[in-house]
């Protein structure tokens, strides 16, 4: 891979890290493995998403986070509890996937990566905070489903296809962005509804 191909990659990964961190982190190791991704020598601090025992972690989180995602008010917490954990997670798949030997780049790519992740991880906790809202079960369970299906699709779509990974990081940056935005004018319509402002009674 090239270097814009490199960057592409990480940018694209730690994005998606924001909403599935153990898929992606699962995906990238297997396609590692069996040579799916075609790196340089030099990048030698990869081999550790190859390994068997971080393959079998990934898939465990993976599990886990595909059934927490899709109960009501479960994934809230479980987004709350990966506040930290998944802009962590992404910034060390961009540091890993860019290790250049300068050390500027490579905390530029740590904090991007980590920035990346962060933002589309608010934006997938505020938005799944809209849906939480609904009494029905069903809207749940399809936008969790949704954002397994697409999450997967454009991990397969990046690694397949490098150049494309950073329209596809643009995308989600502004998508996150706005659904951050519109999560939180919804959250506070709806809690000026439940609970209006009090009206002060004029005095004589």
């Amino acid at each position: 891979m090239t270097a814009l191909e490199l960057v592409a990659l990480a940018a694209s990964t730690s994005l998606l890290a924001g909403w599935r961190l153990y898929l992606v982190t699962l995906v990238t190791g297997v396609a590692m493995k069996i040579g799916w991704v075609d790196l340089p020598q030099h990048l030698a601090a990869l081999d550790v998403l190859a390994s068997p025992w971080v393959i079998g972690a990934a898939a465990v989180g993976t599990l886990a986070e595909f059934f927490a995602d899709k109960i009501a008010w479960v994934d809230s917490a479980w987004d709350a509890v990966h506040a930290f954990i998944r802009p962590l997670g992404g910034a060390l798949l961009s540091l890993a996937i860019v290790d250049a030997a300068d050390p500027a780049w490579q905390i530029a790519s740590f904090l991007l990566g980590g920035g990346g992740a962060l933002i589309a991880h608010a934006g997938k906790a505020g938005a799944r905070t809209l849906v939480n809202t609904s009494p029905e079960p069903f809207s749940n369970i399809a936008v969790s489903t949704a954002e397994d299906v697409v999450t997967g699709g454009l991990l397969a779509l990046a690694i397949a296809n490098p150049l494309a990974a950073m329209l596809i990081a643009a995308i989600l940056g502004v998508a996150s962005i706005w659904l951050v935005v519109a999560a939180r004018r919804a959250l506070k319509g709806l809690m000026e509804r439940i609970a209006p402002p009090k009206r002060e009674t004029p005095t004589a």
